[in-house]
């Protein structure tokens, strides 16, 4: 039985990962590239790296658009995914549960002003709260040593190749459920590869 539950963020719980492409491939349409969906899978979801780095003048030429942009598809069209504020309210109270998460605080903040979904979880760690980012293993271990648990005691719930290959190096046992934007990568790190997030509450014995 599994003392904790990590979630990550965006394509779990937020449906934000189209709007995050959206903002990146307008703004180096301004630069004159052409950001398609497998570009942005390689680079941004699996790697973790920013798309930005293919504009002809560098990222600072377009980050600051990018960011202004993503900020306002946030605001005006964030939703929680489909079954989540549900399966959220079976297991809580149950075991603890935080989000570990690559969005940044003010980001995160923005596409949970109306979710409703903050007071399910015993904390949040967001992009400021640790060094090195998912693929790097140290969010879940910063998760880890803030809940004082052991890394085999915990699952993670995630959607992205990175997002995986993060908490399996950390040690947790792994829940993948990818969504549109991740179809076809490796998710062979994962414990299990779930279709919906409501075959897990059967894993942790809800």
């Amino acid at each position: 039985m599994f003392k904790a539950i990590f979630w990550d963020n965006d394509g779990v719980l937020m449906e934000t990962e189209q709007l995050y492409y959206r903002a990146n491939a307008e703004a180096l349409a301004r630069a004159g590239v052409e950001l398609t969906l497998d570009t942005f899978r390689e680079i941004s979801l699996r790697r973790g790296e920013s798309v930005l780095q293919l504009a002809p003048g560098g990222e600072a030429e377009v980050r600051g658009w990018r960011d202004i942009r993503y900020r306002e598809l946030l605001t005006a069209e964030a939703e929680v995914i489909p079954g989540v504020p549900e399966i959220l309210a079976r297991l809580h109270g149950r075991l603890p549960m935080a989000i570990v998460t690559s969005c940044r605080r003010d980001n995160f903040l923005r596409m949970h002003h109306r979710s409703g979904l903050l007071g399910f979880f015993d904390f949040v760690l967001t992009r400021e709260d640790y060094g090195s980012s998912k693929p790097d293993p140290e969010p879940y271990l910063t998760a880890c040593a803030r809940a004082g648990l052991l890394p085999g005691d915990c699952l993670a719930v995630e959607d992205s190749e990175r997002g995986v290959t993060a908490a399996a190096r950390a040690g947790l046992a792994v829940a993948a459920i990818p969504g549109s934007l991740n179809e076809g990568g490796d998710f062979g790190a994962a414990r299990w590869r779930l279709d919906t997030v409501y075959q897990l509450p059967e894993l942790v014995g809800a």
